[in-house]
């Protein structure tokens, strides 16, 4: 492959940025509706409104299945194909369709396990500085960290010893999710 020039580097990065940041929106969505996330959450009515143009255009065409937002999933895919498309067009290189679909449901699952992985983060280091204080329950972040999580933890929890004031589960989660996202890469 090509080594891009300056320019290259600055729109490839711009592409990534923008398809990037509403594809994260988009999986948030996705995981707040599978996990039932609190709709009325700020954040939730945030990712709602930039999300929602787009999905209702899609939605008559797509529709949902249970909890599952088809919508917004073919809508990812569709976005990081474009985007990675955008990104070959840019460095100029001649890929086949089918390896740029491959790459797309790659990029898409590792994204989808870091956003989990953040999620963990936010809601241990959120426990820490907030420990004690009781604000946990009212912030919007750490309500939404911990539905994210929940799936995870829950039965880790219920699977591990009680150990007391130490909870090891987000770093066993943590060392899961990191295997799977090796496991990922390596495709």
């Amino acid at each position: 492959m090509p080594a891009a020039g300056t320019g290259q580097e600055i729109a490839i990065f711009l592409v990534s940025v923008v398809f990037g940041i509403y594809i994260i929106l988009l999986i948030l969505r996705t995981i707040f509706g599978l996990v039932r996330a609190d709709y009325y959450n700020p954040i939730s009515q945030t990712i709602v409104m930039l999300t929602d143009p787009p999905l209702r255009v899609l939605r008559p065409v797509i529709p949902s299945v249970g909890r599952v937002d088809l919508a917004a999933i073919v809508l990812m895919i569709v976005l990081k194909f474009i985007e990675i498309w955008l990104r070959v067009l840019i460095v100029g290189v001649d890929v086949g369709v089918g390896l740029i679909l491959a790459v797309t449901i790659r990029e898409l699952l590792t994204t989808v396990i870091w956003v989990f992985i953040i999620a963990l983060i936010v809601e241990v280091v959120m426990s820490w500085i907030q420990a004690g204080g009781g604000g946990a329950a009212n912030n919007p972040i750490m309500r939404l960290a911990g539905a994210v999580n929940r799936p995870i933890l829950g039965p880790l929890r219920r699977a591990l010893p009680n150990t007391g004031a130490i909870d090891f589960s987000p770093m066993i989660a943590l060392v899961g999710l990191y295997i799977l996202l090796i496991i990922v890469r390596s495709f």
